[in-house]
């Protein structure tokens, strides 16, 4: 029995991230199921306002920023790549802190590179006006988590230097 409970620890304490990805990938596609279904490109709801659900398509990488095909692809490839084998080499983590930011980055990652495989530019939607002739670069759920992935790792780190500085000094 001890040897079940332990593979149920182990897959737990490994698969939460994994799990939470998951859910943060159906999430995402489901939005863009959505819009695409619901919205012609280019068609926005409401049609004014500071905040539009918009149909849009990006073929660069963060931001719309150009990029060749080929980068776009491979570069979410390789980040998802590295967060895993990452994970895996120094985790599983003991904290909701590190498990939530790699479920937020892998599961945001995945989104988009799902879209490009499959359509060949991700699907954006966000649209927000901040004044009439301004308006920040549309994005979606999979861009949202990634950000948000990305500052609980930068937050992971800046608490384990803190924590490592408090030991030592």
């Amino acid at each position: 029995m001890q040897k079940a409970d332990s593979l149920r620890d182990r897959w737990l304490s490994h698969g939460t991230p994994f799990i939470l990805a998951l859910l943060i990938l159906l999430a995402d596609q489901v939005a863009k199921i959505l819009v695409r279904e619901n919205l012609a490109e280019g068609e926005s709801v409401p049609q004014e306002g500071f905040f539009r659900i918009t149909h849009l398509t990006n073929n660069g990488i963060i931001f719309g920023l150009d990029a060749p095909q080929v980068v776009s692809l491979a570069l979410p490839l390789v980040v998802v790549t590295v967060a895993i084998f990452l994970y895996f080499r120094y985790g599983p983590f003991d904290g909701w802190l590190i498990n939530w930011a790699v479920a937020l980055f892998l599961g945001g990652s995945l989104g988009n590179l799902l879209d490009r495989i499959i359509f060949g530019h991700v699907t954006d939607f966000v649209d927000v006006r901040i004044w009439n002739s301004f308006h920040w670069p549309a994005f979606n759920l999979a861009d949202v988590a990634i950000l948000l992935g990305a500052v609980l790792f930068i937050a992971f780190f800046f608490r384990l230097r803190s924590r490592r500085a408090t030991e030592h000094g």
